[in-house]
Formats: C-alpha cells, structure tokens, sequence
C-alpha cells in the first residue's frame, strides 16, 4: 500500500509491516523472514565461524550462513566495512564485524550494512534496523505482516526463486514458501 504523507514536500510511502520477507541476493539467499526493528540502529544477519582475512588486499570476514535443517552452512566472504560495539538484545555492546549487501524488500533493492552476530536464538534470522530503512520512503505498520510482498529480482523483474539462480528461503529447519495467507492483519 502507499500513502501520500502532508507536509513541506509530499512524498509518496511504501506501507510495510513489523515483518517482512527479504532477499540477500549477495549472499544467494532468495528469501530470509526478517524483522523490521526500529529500536534498533544496525541491521543484523545471522552468521557463525566468522574469520578475518583479506579480499583483494582489503580487510574482510569469512562466515557461514547456516543453511535449513543442516548443521553446516554455504561459506561467504565480504570485505569488512567495520568492526564497531552493537549492543545485543540484553543491551550489552559487544564488538561485532559490519559488512554491506544487497537487501530485496518487495521490488525495491538497496546496499544496507549489516552487522553478523549468532542469531541461533532468536526467531528472525535478519534483524532490518532503522539506518537500513532510512531514506527509502517507508512507513512501518506494527499491526501487519508482509505487506512488501515476496522479494523480486529487479534485474529479472519477477519474484527471485531458485529457478532465477538464487539458492533458497532460508528459515530455521525448514525451507519456507511465502503464502498470501500470511499476508495481512496480525490479530
């Protein structure tokens, strides 16, 4: 849905809701549930064996993203953008590895830095902050779910699957199809 905001310059907002369903395509995830947290500054993804080296002579992370109901997850490296103190959900900083990708919200896409930390226990696997969202003309609903629809590949302009290269949905134990029954109200 959009809506017209009033003010000085009226700019048209995308309505999206508390969760949403995002695409890496950087990282060959096709579709991850990501939470949409305002409270929080800095987006973070779900990454464990973090190692740092070197890419083409500049810093980098070496990571696994887990993969569904495996033990094991595929094995990335990004350049590393920073190293900064994020406080986790307890609010206690702790020093955690920031790097940038490619994020698919609905039909839009965008570079976001992300922050990997071991997710292993929480319910979302990608945390979307609020620098992440600044800027591209979002207006959060913490009543619905899934509003932006599922993640297209602008360059293919249809709804990413693994058939368009990307390699999965990622959801703990399972692999999740995005079904229009979960779109809408969450009461």
């Amino acid at each position: 849905m959009t809506r017209q905001t009033s003010g000085k310059r009226a700019r048209l907002m995308t309505e999206i809701g508390w969760r949403e369903m995002a695409g890496l395509p950087d990282f060959g995830i096709a579709q991850v549930r990501a939470k949409v947290d305002t409270g929080a500054r800095t987006s973070a993804l779900h990454a464990v064996d973090l190692e740092v080296g070197e890419l083409d002579g500049h810093p980098a992370v070496s990571f696994r993203l887990p993969l569904p109901g495996q033990t094991s997850g595929l094995r990335h490296t990004a350049r590393l953008l920073d190293q900064r103190p994020i406080k986790n959900t307890g609010g206690v900083p702790e020093d955690r590895y920031v790097v940038e990708t490619t994020l698919i919200l609905g039909h839009r896409h965008w570079h976001i830095e992300v922050s990997l930390a071991d997710r292993e226990n929480m319910e979302f696997d990608l945390l979307l902050g609020r620098t992440a969202l600044r800027g591209h003309g979002f207006l959060i609903n913490p009543g619905r779910s899934f509003l932006a629809g599922p993640p297209t590949d602008p360059r293919a302009k249809h709804p990413i699957d693994a058939e368009s290269g990307l390699l999965r949905t990622l959801k703990r134990g399972k692999i999740m199809a995005h079904s229009a029954s979960e779109q809408g109200n969450d009461q």
